[in-house]
C-alpha cells in the first residue's frame, strides 16, 4: 500500500505531513505506516495499491482521469481564491521594476510542462494578454524556478500561490523576489485514491484528520478543510500548447 503527500513536502513541513497522514490512517483503519518519499510521482499515482496521494490538476485532467478516483480538494485559505481554489503568482527579481508585459518578453522559468500552476495557468494567462515568452527554462521544481529568477537566469516564473507563501515563510526567496501578477484561480491540487478504494471513506478520514490536526501542524500546512469539486470542473480548465510550441521553427 502507498500514501504520498509530496506536492508540499519541503523539510520544514515533513513532520506535519507525517502527523496528518497518521491521523488519516487512524481514521481510515488501513494504509501504510509511513508516507512514501522515494518513488516517482507518476508511479505512485498509478499504483493499484494507492491509498492516498495528492496530484496536480493538469496531470489529473490530461492523464489520470479515469485511472484514479477524486477524494476531495484541500482548501488552503488562499487570498483572493474561493475555497479549494488557488492561482499562479508571477514572480520577478525584487530590483526589477518591469511590468508583466515587459517581463514576458524575456526568459520564463517553469517547473515542468504538465504543471497546472507552473505552465498551464501562466501560459494561458499570458496568451490572453497577447504575450508569450521569448525563451524558456525548465527548472524541475517551483523553488528551482524561483531561484532561477533570483539568480538572474530567468526574468519571470510562475509559482502556485501556496508554494509562494511557503517560500516566503521558510526561505529568503521572499525578499529576493516580488510579485508581478496573478492568474485566474482554478481548482487546487486534488487528493486521489485508486479505483479499488472507497473514495468516500477516504474523504471522511481526511475530514476527520483535518479536524484532529493540532493547530501548529494545520497552520504549517495552511490546510483549512476538504471541499468537493467535481471532476468536470477540473476537466474544463484550459490546457495550452506545450513548450515545444514555443521553440524556434527550423
Amino acid at each position: 500500500m502507498t500514501a504520498m503527500l509530496g506536492m508540499y513536502d519541503m523539510p520544514p513541513l515533513q513532520s506535519s505531513n507525517d502527523r496528518f497522514w497518521e491521523l488519516i490512517r487512524t481514521h481510515l483503519g488501513d494504509g501504510p505506516a509511513r508516507l512514501t518519499r522515494d518513488r516517482d510521482f507518476w508511479d505512485i499515482w498509478q499504483d493499484p495499491d494507492l491509498v492516498f496521494a495528492q496530484t496536480c490538476g493538469m496531470p489529473y485532467r490530461t492523464r489520470l482521469h479515469g485511472r484514479v478516483q477524486l477524494v476531495g480538494t484541500p482548501d488552503y485559505g488562499l487570498p483572493g481564491c474561493p475555497p479549494g481554489y488557488y492561482c499562479s503568482v508571477f514572480v520577478a527579481r525584487a530590483g526589477d521594476d518591469r511590468d508583466l508585459n515587459d517581463l514576458a518578453q524575456g526568459s520564463f522559468a517553469y517547473n515542468e510542462a504538465l504543471s497546472q500552476s507552473g505552465w498551464a495557468a501562466p501560459i494561458t494567462h499570458l496568451a490572453g494578454l497577447g504575450l508569450k515568452p521569448r525563451a524558456l527554462l525548465q527548472s524541475g521544481g517551483h523553488a528551482r524556478s524561483a531561484q532561477a529568477v533570483a539568480d538572474g537566469r530567468a526574468d519571470l516564473a510562475a509559482l502556485d500561490a501556496l508554494t509562494w507563501e511557503l517560500l516566503k515563510e521558510h526561505t529568503d526567496l521572499g525578499t529576493q523576489l516580488r510579485e508581478a501578477g496573478r492568474t485566474t484561480p482554478t481548482p487546487t491540487l486534488p487528493y486521489v485514491t485508486s479505483p479499488a478504494r472507497d473514495a468516500t471513506a477516504v474523504a471522511d478520514a481526511v475530514r476527520r484528520a483535518i479536524d484532529d490536526l493540532p493547530p501548529q501542524h494545520r497552520d504549517r500546512l495552511h490546510i483549512r478543510q476538504l471541499v468537493d469539486i467535481p471532476a468536470e470542473t477540473y476537466l474544463a480548465v484550459p490546457t495550452p500548447p506545450g513548450p515545444e510550441a514555443f521553440l524556434p521553427k527550423p
